[in-house]
């Protein structure tokens, strides 16, 4: 039974029980500006946080912006709630082909991937069995929004209908961040089990809009498609997003954007732009045309006007490293002194304009730590997270002694109707550097002076501990004889003191005398 058929039941129905209870029948439909009304009054969290800008009443029920590289959250409108994406599921489909294919492979359409697709929708005429490049299948996806190409590209990935798709969207937009998402098909009709979030759209955005190939696909205005051995017809579509050059909206700093509608999903639209070295994505979903434009440039235009980048290394001062001792390696056998740890030069925070780095609160994580990292230092301003900057280990790199000399290395070589010869081979002089490993230097270290330690406890212990004695008669025998001789000693000792001592007196005798 359709679905045609049982709306028209229902609303036979409907007019039946109204004639029999007769009782006037008002049909409402709900407009675009009562549809704005609503999504305006919903709550902004971000407007709440104190001390940051306040962002602009948008008209979309979802909507975020976000900082590209760190993933920094400028603006939170409903970020998290499950909304249907239409056309922008697109950005993980052809990110997803990017990734796996190569750009000259042919992808053929099969009979499901043409006749799947309802007429009514975007497509490029495409029939089945003929081919395109992959190529020209993302230029088809993400400059007309060809939902037939996107079938097609899902099946040549997965090498089975497009269905098993699903699995491999869902897996990698769980490797991109993705938290409250579930895509059953590659091109974003109309089903309700397929949902997103602003948030989960921003963190594939992060990811879509590295890629250059796909940004540039996405800003240009025609679509033209060769005439091939597989596809004999000139295909030439016009690109309908109003950002790009040539738009009714067009935006001097955009890097990339993908639109979507559905009657369900209404206007939606990732985008992202940059301007004076900050790169911003943009979501906005469940808005009315052409509001999604409006919205977008008004979200990009509060971001660039009420936030700025600070680099962490330069701003820093309670983290000093280079202050304590304890971060230096005692490497001077080798050279000078070299620290062992040191602040991301590269990282950086995102905070309001009107804020310094030192109104930021920190913490210090040992346990988010990658590897090659000693901590991680994460910043907030006002409660809310604004970026984070890594405590690295460095690998000291430490110079070596050269050789004046070496003796070439010699080669033999033959020549036709000759005997070999050695001749000299040059090669390239060993590196005059070695890396060491610091820790492992500290480790070997502490090694030794623990056992020098426990090597003088033991001679200590040795020293000053009294064994018993075991007495036997071998023992009584030489103490016997130890001490008759020192006996002996002692007597001829005593002799001898004697005689000296009468000698010196007779002396004395005689000298008296002969006065």
């Amino acid at each position: 039974m359709s679905k045609f058929y049982k709306l028209t039941k229902a609303f036979c129905g409907i007019l039946i029980a109204a004639q029999v209870l007769n009782t006037p029948i008002t049909l409402h439909a709900i407009t675009s500006d009562e549809r704005i009304a609503a999504n305006q009054a919903i709550e902004v969290r971000t407007n709440k946080v104190t001390d940051w800008p306040e962002g602009p009443i948008v008209s979309a029920e979802a909507a975020i912006l976000m900082e590209a590289d760190t993933g920094i959250i400028l603006y939170d409108k409903n970020i998290h709630k499950q909304e249907y994406p239409a056309s922008t599921t697109k950005i993980l489909t052809t990110l997803i082909a990017l990734e796996e294919c190569e750009m000259d492979e042919w992808v053929e359409f099969s009979h499901k991937a043409v006749f799947d697709v309802p007429y009514d929708s975007n497509h490029i005429a495409m029939d089945e069995g003929e081919k395109l490049t992959v190529e020209d299948c993302l230029k088809a996806i993400l400059m007309r929004s060809a939902n037939e190409v996107s079938y097609a590209i899902a099946e040549h990935i997965c090498e089975s209908d497009w269905e098993n798709f699903a699995p491999i969207m869902n897996e990698r937009a769980k490797e991109l961040g993705c938290l409250n998402s579930n895509f059953v098909n590659p091109n974003g009709l109309p089903d309700e089990n397929h949902v997103t979030t602003a948030y989960d759209l921003a963190m594939i955005g992060r990811e879509f809009f590295k890629q250059d190939a796909l940004c540039e696909m996405t800003k240009t205005r025609m679509l033209h498609i060769l005439p091939t051995e597989y596809q004999t017809d000139e295909k030439m579509e016009v690109n309908k997003m109003e950002l790009i050059p040539g738009g009714d909206y067009e935006y001097e700093y955009l890097v990339g954007c993908k639109t979507g509608y559905t009657n369900a999903a209404r206007s939606c639209l990732v985008s992202c732009a940059e301007k004076d070295g900050m790169k911003l994505i943009c979501v906005v979903l469940k808005d009315e045309s052409p509001e999604q434009y409006e919205d977008t440039l008004a979200l990009f235009n509060y971001g660039f006007e009420n936030f700025q980048k600070k680099v962490v290394s330069e701003e820093e001062t309670k983290y000093s490293i280079d202050s304590d001792g304890l971060f230096y390696g005692e490497n001077d056998i080798f050279g000078n002194s070299q620290p062992i740890l040191s602040l991301n030069e590269t990282a950086y925070v995102v905070i309001p304009k009107t804020a310094e780095f030192s109104d930021l609160a920190s913490t210090i994580s040992y346990e988010d730590a990658a590897e090659g990292q000693a901590a991680v230092i994460n910043y907030t301003f006002g409660g809310e997270f604004v970026g984070s900057a890594s405590v690295d280990l460095i690998q000291t790199k430490v110079e070596t002694y050269e050789f004046e000399s070496q003796e070439p290395v010699k080669e033999l070589v033959t020549t036709a109707d000759e005997e070999p010869v050695e001749e000299p081979v040059e090669q390239e002089a060993p590196p005059s550097y070695m890396f060491i490993d610091v820790w492992k230097i500290l480790r070997v270290v502490l090694g030794i002076g623990i056992g020098i330690v426990v090597l003088i406890g033991v001679y200590i212990l040795l020293k000053n501990y009294h064994f018993p004695e075991r007495r036997g008669r071998f023992t009584w025998l030489l103490d016997k004889r130890g001490r008759r001789s020192y006996r002996d000693n002692y007597a001829e000792v005593s002799f001898r003191k004697q005689r000296r001592k009468q000698i010196a007196e007779a002396k004395r005798r005689i000298r008296r005398n002969r006065r």
